[in-house]
């Protein structure tokens, strides 16, 4: 599990950061959230994660978008089956395109568009009991190491966007980001993010 999410929880990182770098207003809100609740003295803990609700919302989203494995790992039926018209033999080889699936227009309402608010007062969650939101797969073949993954990748973010300040070098305006994918197993950017960080924590009292 530990060497899995490794590459996994950066990209997710990786293009969670090149959303909101691209998303101005959510970056603010988030950091906004972050004032509230943590405060500007100190930084973020794994304690405070689970009050951080827009911070959920924002990984969900980057999720959604951007699946780390866009197609899932490999199913094989162990027997005749339909699903919905399609008759599925036994010992086939299914894949599943969770990609496709989470920006999919039917299940979402501006699909390509990121907008965390999407989740606000929904129980749609990445656990794979939602069917629209699989990032992890679902069932006994999903991800044994979504939970590690999800703490690693949420407290990472939080602690980026709460003590620092982030701006595009060399001018480059947020819809000016490429935000080009580099598909294989896993889904990360064509290119590597470059960011400024300026800290914004009150330096006399953090740890």
């Amino acid at each position: 599990m530990l060497v899995g999410s490794m590459d996994t929880s950066a990209t997710s990182i990786e293009w969670t950061l090149s959303e909101l770098l691209k998303n101005p207003r959510v970056m603010k809100k988030l950091q906004m959230e972050l004032e509230s609740v943590v405060g500007m003295e100190r930084k973020v803990e794994e304690s405070d994660l689970e009050k951080l609700e827009y911070l959920d919302m924002v990984i969900k989203e980057s999720l959604r978008l951007h699946p780390v494995v866009p197609l899932l790992i490999p199913h094989q039926s162990r027997e005749d089956c339909m699903v919905g018209e399609f008759f599925i033999p036994k010992d086939s080889m299914l894949i599943v395109n969770a990609w496709a699936i989470m920006r999919d227009p039917s299940a979402w309402r501006e699909a390509e568009k990121f907008w965390p608010e999407r989740f606000e007062g929904s129980s749609i969650d990445v656990r794979g009991r939602d069917f629209q939101l699989l990032p992890f797969g679902s069932g006994r073949r999903s991800c044994p190491g979504m939970q590690l993954g999800l703490t690693v990748v949420r407290l990472t973010v939080a602690q980026l966007v709460h003590c620092f300040d982030w701006k595009l070098p060399n001018h480059v305006l947020a819809d000016q980001l490429d935000m080009t994918e580099k598909f294989g197993l896993t889904m990360p950017r064509e290119n590597h993010l470059f960011a400024i960080p300026s800290y914004r924590l009150s330096p006399e009292r953090d740890y």
